[in-house]
């Protein structure tokens, strides 16, 4: 009988114990989370305790994803988990059109109508969020966000901890730097370096603290 345990009960965490009960992967799925009290039931899945006690539930649940957007925060919490000996689940959803030929990373997940095509190769703790793709040659570094509606043409790269927004999109051949914020509906024609933000059609820089204004 297999057991999934997801790592944070909020938002994202439903979305992905939802995409985990259509996959057919695992007869029981439970959450741990610092928020939710216990007893407690999230949709129908139970909040068993909180993050920092999890190696109590090891031998009854091998399979661990972190389910937390804080791309940072989830790798981190990956590796002390990996680390405790669990084992880092990749869950997809039964929609998502993921090619036999890309490479997908431990702890990634592929929600509803997502695409990843042939040669795209996906690192560790990635989401490839509702309706989002991948096109084929993409190299999608760890703890990668790609958010709703947002499509990576063909042979883009995207370095570690990036976010691209909702409805984005990314002609083929840019290449995206490491911990970059990428706005919703940005068109990003041009490379990006590490740490910026960009926003707009076509996409241009702005200052982090602009971007707190509303434009991302």
């Amino acid at each position: 009988m297999s057991k999934l345990l997801i790592i944070g009960a909020g938002g994202h965490g439903k979305v992905v114990a939802d995409c985990a009960k259509e996959s057919g992967r695992w007869d029981t799925i439970a959450f741990l989370d610092n928020k939710q009290p216990r007893p407690q039931r999230v949709l129908d899945w139970d909040v068993l305790d909180r993050l920092e006690n999890a190696h109590y539930y090891l031998q009854e649940y091998p399979d661990v994803i972190v389910a937390i957007g804080d791309n940072a925060l989830r790798l981190k919490l990956m590796e002390t988990y990996k680390q405790m000996g669990f084992c880092l689940a990749t869950v997809i959803h039964p929609s998502a059109c993921v090619s036999r030929y890309a490479a997908l990373g431990e702890g990634t997940v592929i929600l509803p109508k997502a695409a990843v095509n042939a040669g795209a190769v996906l690192g560790a703790g990635c989401i490839i969020n509702t309706g989002a793709s991948v096109d084929h040659d993409g190299v999608i570094g760890k703890g990668v966000h790609i958010s709703p509606g947002a499509h990576l043409a063909g042979n883009v790269r995207v370095g570690d901890l990036t976010w691209i927004g909702i409805g984005a999109s990314v002609i083929q051949q840019v290449q995206i730097g490491a911990n970059v914020i990428v706005g919703a509906g940005t068109v990003v024609i041009r490379s990006v370096t590490s740490n910026t933000t960009v926003v707009g059609i076509p996409g241009r820089a702005i200052s982090r603290d602009e971007g707190k204004n509303g434009w991302i």
